[in-house]
Parts: structure tokens; sequence; C-alpha cells
């Protein structure tokens, strides 16, 4: 396999820009949101726009867009978006949820206890409006690279 199949491969090339400009998007966002600039959204899960959901929506477009969108390999990519949109909005969000409490348990009713201190990751989902800013960031760099190659 050669660096020009890879690149050569759209779907992946989709996926793989699609990905890229969510994580380089985030900490501007998050500039514009809360006025600071937190680099550590270029490396983590979590904030707008969702990564997962622009991954998984590029290479599904990429698929269609090039295999077809009537092929069986459009229809499993399909599948497995919503499996990881539902993971990224749903079950990732509540494990946050679940992080951020207990967080609060460590730090309120165990203080000065021989239980570490380390904080639990509450980032680790996304909310709807970051999961369909990456489901759009997904749409719009599928059709504009389908676009661009011809």
């Amino acid at each position: 396999m050669s660096f020009s199949e890879i690149f050569n491969n759209h779907a992946l090339m989709t996926a793989v820009v699609a990905w890229l400009l969510a994580q380089i998007l985030k900490p501007p966002l998050e500039y514009l949101r809360r006025g600071v600039w937190n680099w550590g959204y270029l490396f983590s899960a979590g904030g707008m726009p969702s990564s997962h959901s622009s991954l998984m929506v590029g290479v599904t477009m990429g698929i269609g867009l090039h295999e077809g969108f009537n092929s069986a390999i459009f229809a499993l990519a399909i599948a497995m978006t919503m499996i990881v949109i539902y993971d990224a909005a749903g079950v990732r969000r509540e494990a946050g949820r679940h992080a951020e409490k207990i967080n609060i348990l460590f730090n309120e009713l165990l203080a000065g206890h021989p239980i570490s201190d380390k904080q639990l990751r509450e980032v680790l989902g996304h909310t709807p409006m970051e999961v369909v800013g990456g489901i759009f960031l997904g749409l719009v760099v599928g059709i504009l690279y389908r676009m661009w190659i011809g």
C-alpha cells in the first residue's frame, strides 16, 4: 500500500479532513463562547463541533458520493454513523455528567481522606448542538471534497 493509494481513497480523505477541521475549529469557537483560549481542545473529545460526528458523517458522505448512495457499504456507514452519534450525544454525555457528580462527591464529602483526588474527565460527550455542528461540518466537507476532486 502506497501513500498515493491512501490519498486516492476519497472516503478516507473526506473523513480525515472533516475530523481535522473539527479539531482545529474547537479552540477558536471556545474562545468566541467564553473569551478564553483553550488549546487543549485541539486534542480532546467534547466541544463544538463534535469531531466524532464530523468524522463519521464525512466518511459516510464520502462513501455515498464515491460508491453510491444505494450501495451496501453506504448502508453500513449510515448504521455506524448513527451508533457513533448516539454514543457521542447520549452515552458519553451521561458518563460526563456522572463524572461531574462524582467529582463533587470527592471534593465535598471525602476531603482529607486517603482517596485519590484525581479528577475524572467531565467533558466526554457532546451537547445536541455540538453534534449538529459536527454533522453539518461532515456534510459540507464531503460535498466540497467531491466538488474539488471532480
